[in-house]
Parts: structure tokens; C-alpha cells; sequence
């Protein structure tokens, strides 16, 4: 399944700095193999093939492979963050802005797979990952949220007993659990059942209605 991403909303994209025609034809080359293959089996004469550059110009503009993948990744995380802060911003009250994010994060890992296949399993087991400029959007990503739950802390909406961060964790994890069958093994998602589901469990618990 290949499909390509939309903006979340309406606002109209930003200004960017002009991107070097060969630096460009890499990442295109690198996105356009990972549709069909994993990182680790992408080497870096096949990338300089598909962009049609030479080798040399990959580690001039990334150092190695793997400062390429995050390159890539950091593109597709500057654009969701900034799309879906821009979305949250006519919400109101925090349980309306999570189940926004959770749909809102659910419809971005069906819409690119790329994006889903290189934030959801390529890049988690290098533990440089975590210490890169890249890993600090995904900190930015989770800090909306976070911020989300304080709101509904502070404004009764959410118990106050439960740590922020606790709730952070399951509701990123209960995203990224229920997308990544469908990432694997290239199903379709339901983004509003999907969504609905996490919802119904998060804000209302399994526990039996007596």
C-alpha cells in the first residue's frame, strides 16, 4: 500500500529554505526504496542509483546512511508537529484535543507508510537515535500531549491522580501498538474506529458498568 501524505489542515505551508537539487534527489531515492525494502538491507550505491548522483554526495550531505534515514525523518516530524499544533490550536477543552491527537497521529502513520515504517521500526534500535536532533521532535510531538493532559488536570477534566506521564505513555503506546500490525504487514487502518477504540478505552476504562 503507498500512499501520500496530506496536511492535516488548511494552513497554508510555510516558507522553507531552498533545498540543494542533490540533496533532494537523495531523500526522494531513499523514501522511494523504503517503500519496498527495510534500511538495513539499502545500500548507499543503490540510493546514489535511484537519486542519480554520485555516492560521494550522500556522506557530503549526511555523513553516513544512517544520518540520511534521520534527515528523512526529521522532515516528516517538522511537518506533522507543525500541522498538528496548528489543528489543536481550535479545540477546546483536553479530552476534545486527545482524541484529536490520537486521530490526528493514527491518520499520519496510515497516510505514509514511509513515515510509519522509519518512526515505528527502523530507527528505534540504534540507541544513537535517541540522542539525535531528530529524537527531539519526537520529545516536541510527545510534550503536545503532555501538555494537553496538564490542561485537563488542572481544569478537572482529568483525575489528578495519575501521573502526566503515565498517561502520556499509554496513550503513545496504545497508538503505536494499534497501528503497527497494519504497518507490518501493509493493512489498511480505519482511522475513525481505530481512534474511537482508543478513546472508549481510555476515557471510560474496560471495567463492566454495573
Amino acid at each position: 500500500m503507498v500512499k501520500k501524505s496530506k496536511l492535516l489542515s488548511s494552513e497554508p505551508a510555510q516558507a522553507k529554505p531552498a533545498v540543494p537539487p542533490s540533496r533532494l534527489k537523495i531523500t526522494q531515492a531513499l523514501k522511494e526504496l523504503l517503500r519496498n525494502k527495510d534500511f538495513n538491507s539499502i545500500t548507499t550505491a543503490e540510493i546514489s542509483r535511484v537519486a542519480g548522483v554520485n555516492e560521494a554526495l550522500i556522506y557530503r550531505n549526511f555523513i553516513d546512511k544512517r544520518g540520511l534515514l534521520h534527515a528523512v525523518l526529521s522532515e516528516y516530524l517538522q511537518d506533522f508537529v507543525a500541522n498538528l499544533t496548528f489543528d489543536l490550536k481550535g479545540i477546546h477543552g483536553a479530552i476534545n484535543k486527545i482524541r484529536k491527537f490520537i486521530w490526528a497521529s493514527i491518520h499520519y502513520y496510515d497516510e505514509d507508510r514511509v513515515f510509519s515504517k522509519i518512526q515505528l521500526l527502523e530507527v528505534r534500535n540504534f540507541p544513537g537515535y535517541f540522542e539525535s536532533e531528530t529524537y527531539q521532535i519526537v520529545r516536541k510531538y510527545a510534550g503536545l500531549l503532555t501538555a494537553i493532559i496538564e490542561e485537563g488536570i488542572e481544569n478537572g477534566e482529568i483525575r489528578k491522580d495519575i501521573t502526566p506521564s503515565g498517561i502520556r505513555q499509554l496513550i503513545l503506546g496504545g497508538i503505536e501498538h494499534a497501528c503497527l500490525p497494519a504497518i507490518i504487514f501493509d493493512h489498511s487502518i480505519d482511522n475513525d474506529a481505530m481512534a474511537d477504540n482508543l478513546c472508549e478505552i481510555l476515557f471510560h476504562g474496560i471495567t463492566r458498568k454495573m
